[in-house]
């Protein structure tokens, strides 16, 4: 493929325009109720939230100092 065959924008049909067009919108208003909502405070989770790296982060989870893997 030479460069110019690269720099081509892809042309796209009207169906898939249009799909693209929904997914777009249907994205902004997830996004839109996501921020409207305030998240849920965390109770029972793991101590020192914030401060460190959280287990379930690397796919271990610690119980009163005991880790296992899923």
């Amino acid at each position: 493929m030479t460069d110019s065959e690269a720099k081509k924008p892809k042309v796209l049909s009207p169906a898939a325009e249009r799909a693209l067009a929904e997914a777009d919108a249907r994205r902004k208003a997830a996004d839109e109720a996501r921020l409207a909502t305030p998240r849920p405070r965390e109770i029972n989770g793991p101590k020192g939230a914030g401060t460190g790296a959280e287990p379930t982060r690397y796919g271990d989870w610690e119980v009163k100092g005991i880790v296992s893997d899923f």
